[in-house]
């Protein structure tokens, strides 16, 4: 568990330097918006145990909350 722990973290780490440099050219609040998807997407699934549907829902969720703070 240990071993899947730190290949998943030390491949994590490059993904988010690359979408983070991807938002560098978006506006404020599309980057709002893609920002409020992640954790919302992260939350959705923590609250329903890593089901698909809820992780796809507090995406949604959370885009839309992000793109309307963005404003």
């Amino acid at each position: 568990m240990r071993q899947i722990r730190s290949i998943v973290t030390g491949m994590a780490m490059p993904f988010m330097v690359i979408v983070m440099l991807g938002c560098s050219d978006m506006s404020h609040r599309d980057a709002d918006t893609v920002i409020g998807a992640g954790v919302g997407g992260v939350a959705g699934a923590v609250l329903t145990g890593g089901s698909a549907l809820g992780t796809v829902g507090g995406a949604a969720v959370g885009g839309v909350v992000g793109n309307q703070v963005g404003k």
